[in-house]
């Protein structure tokens, strides 16, 4: 079970160290990395949950029974922030995780968005994935097409997939019987994304994979992304929306084969002034 530090009140930035199905542990070095960045830039402190593991052998079955505790209490925690009127900017290794916070999310904020930057759609199904990959899963997972014992809270015509470019066959069936809003990436930007969230509350899930190869590592490098100008110009536009929270995936602490940290400078002065707004005592939150 995730072993967390006493508190008086939760704190709103949160890196999740626990295993989110990853293939490798670069993604919870990645996790802390950018969240230690991001406190020292806004200069606040840092509440961390769990403790980081090894890679997670086997398939889906397997490694989500292995995560499920840790995911339940990070689950939980999110959820207090949530109910005490706190907006969180948190950390966590892989996109998986989103099987705990998505339900939360939609519990506590049923009419809120969820805008999904990701290269990939995650609406696969143990029935319909190629891979067996738990995080190609995680939407459909929250919305109830499968059940990971998580929670199905999350309703499809809540999430905006926003610069999903490699869609497998039944993601493309969902998307194009219209049950899931999808803003490709090359026709992405901050016009396209404020009318698909139309005043609604938004909580944002960045999947580091939707920036453009050799951008900053991450398990998936992927041509056809988005360069960094275009997500500043998007985080930025979501500065003037009622975001309700925010979390980061997929970043991988190091380049394959270096032995030096990769710099996370640039992606921490992107999320920046939207972290520096949510984590502001004097913002609105939505009801």
């Amino acid at each position: 079970m995730v072993q967390q530090s006493p508190i008086t009140a939760p704190a709103p930035l949160i890196c999740f160290q626990g295993n989110c199905a990853g293939r490798n542990t670069l993604g919870m070095t990645g996790a802390l990395a950018l969240a230690q960045h991001l406190a020292r830039h806004l200069e606040i402190p840092l509440q961390t949950l769990g403790a980081p593991g090894r890679a997670l052998p086997g398939g889906w079955e397997q490694v989500l029974e292995a995560i499920t505790p840790d995911f339940v209490s990070m689950g939980r925690y999110l959820e207090k922030i949530m109910i005490s009127g706190k907006r969180p900017v948190l950390t966590m290794s892989r996109c998986a995780g989103g099987l705990a916070t998505l339900p939360v999310v939609a519990r506590q904020h049923p009419e809120a968005c969820i805008v999904w930057f990701d290269a990939h759609g995650d609406l696969n199904t143990p029935k319909t994935t190629g891979s067996g990959y738990l995080g190609g899963m995680v939407i459909a997972g929250a919305a109830g097409l499968w059940d990971s014992g998580l929670g199905s809270d999350l309703s499809l015509d809540q999430v905006i997939l926003a610069g999903a470019h490699q869609l497998d066959p039944d993601e493309q069936a969902l998307i194009d019987g219209g049950l899931v809003c999808h803003l490709p990436s090359s026709g992405l930007n901050a016009e396209t994304l404020r009318h698909a969230i139309n005043g609604r509350p938004v909580y944002v899930h960045l999947d580091c994979d939707v920036l453009n190869a050799g951008v900053v590592p991450s398990d998936y490098q992927i041509e056809g992304g988005l360069t960094p100008q275009a997500l500043d110009a998007l985080m930025t536009a979501l500065v003037e929306e009622n975001v309700i929270g925010m979390e980061i995936a997929e970043l991988e602490s190091h380049w394959p084969g270096q032995s030096e940290p990769a710099d996370v400078t640039a992606l921490v002065e992107i999320l920046a002034p939207l972290a520096k707004r949510l984590l502001s005592v004097d913002a609105p939150c939505a009801p």
